[in-house]
């Protein structure tokens, strides 16, 4: 029961999370901004709607451990899993914004979330607004920055989807993931105190892993349509919404705190050291591109940190 359960959590999720993308991108275009914002914000933040509502209700049910270790795991499973599939299916191509922006602030956050963790093993609501408005003073620079939108840039089929279609699909996509999480959430629990596993090992693996199915559909999708600036904005993009958002909301309205403290000395470790070597992968051998084998090697230490976690 408890694995139907996830089952049917991780159907709603992915589903949920797919529906509110299709109306986030419809709405971004009403409004006329660049791909790559769109992929950096508008994106990120929907593909990331699944670890919010899971770690929003996770934190309120008491499971802190399952919150902080569903983000964890999905910001080393957005970079180790997902671009490592991604650049398997083809080399891309890195604008310098990544260097100059874009990794600058998803290290900033993930350096954030370990300091706030490190003090007293605990995320109060001070701390989230911190983090809230680093996201928001982030996104209003991206706006402000953008470049000229161009309608030929944008991807084909989220142009036309007319008003009503838009809201239908926001709200369809909203309750998917609402109810996805609830039953994610009661049968990883479950299934943890069944089988005597952690909520830690629960979050960072099952639960870290289903909710950033999203990320990894968008990146196919946007790489076989060949709108990888798409792509890797909307990985970066979902690991700075995840600690900015997912922990910085979470914390507001609930304190997280950390039980397990090996997500302190091993599991954030590995998050921040996969973050960190994407700028190497960037710069070295080749400037400003990833390839097959940048993908190979990112999905060994994935699949490393896995092993180490179970």
């Amino acid at each position: 029961m408890n694995f139907l359960l996830i089952v049917v959590g991780l159907v709603l999720l992915i589903f949920g999370g797919d529906w509110l993308l299709k109306s986030a991108v419809a709405l971004s275009l009403k409004l006329k901004i660049s791909k790559v914002v769109i992929g950096m914000t508008v994106v990120s933040f929907a593909t990331s709607a699944p670890e919010l509502i899971v770690s929003i209700n996770a934190a309120l049910t008491g499971s802190s451990d399952l919150a902080l270790g569903n983000v964890i795991g999905s910001n080393v499973a957005n970079l180790g899993l997902v671009l490592g599939i991604t650049l398997l299916l083809g080399s891309m191509s890195v604008s310098k914004d990544f260097y100059k922006l874009n990794w600058p602030v998803m290290m900033i956050a993930s350096l954030l979330l370990y300091v706030f963790l490190w003090n007293d093993s605990i995320i109060v609501w001070y701390e989230g607004l911190i983090l809230f408005v680093f996201l928001v003073s982030f996104i209003v620079y991206l706006l402000r920055s953008q470049k000229n939108f161009d309608i030929d840039e944008v991807l084909e089929e989220e142009i036309f989807l007319p008003n009503h279609k838009t809201l239908f699909f926001f709200v369809i996509g909203g309750l998917g993931l609402w109810g996805g999480s609830e039953l994610l959430i009661k049968g990883a629990t479950s299934l943890a105190l069944e089988f005597g596993v952690t909520e830690r090992v629960i979050g960072v693996t099952l639960v870290s892993i289903g909710t950033s199915v999203p990320e990894l559909a968008a990146s196919i999708i946007a790489v076989l349509k060949k709108e990888k600036a798409i792509s890797l904005g909307n990985l970066i993009g979902s690991n700075i919404f995840n600690i900015l958002a997912v922990i910085g909301i979470t914390s507001i309205i609930t304190p997280v705190s950390l039980t397990d403290q090996r997500l302190l000395s091993s599991d954030i470790f590995w998050m921040l050291a996969i973050s960190f070597s994407i700028l190497p992968m960037v710069l070295l051998p080749k400037k400003f591109k990833l390839s097959w084998i940048n993908g190979l090697l990112l999905l060994v230490a994935y699949c490393s940190f896995i092993y180490v976690t179970i």
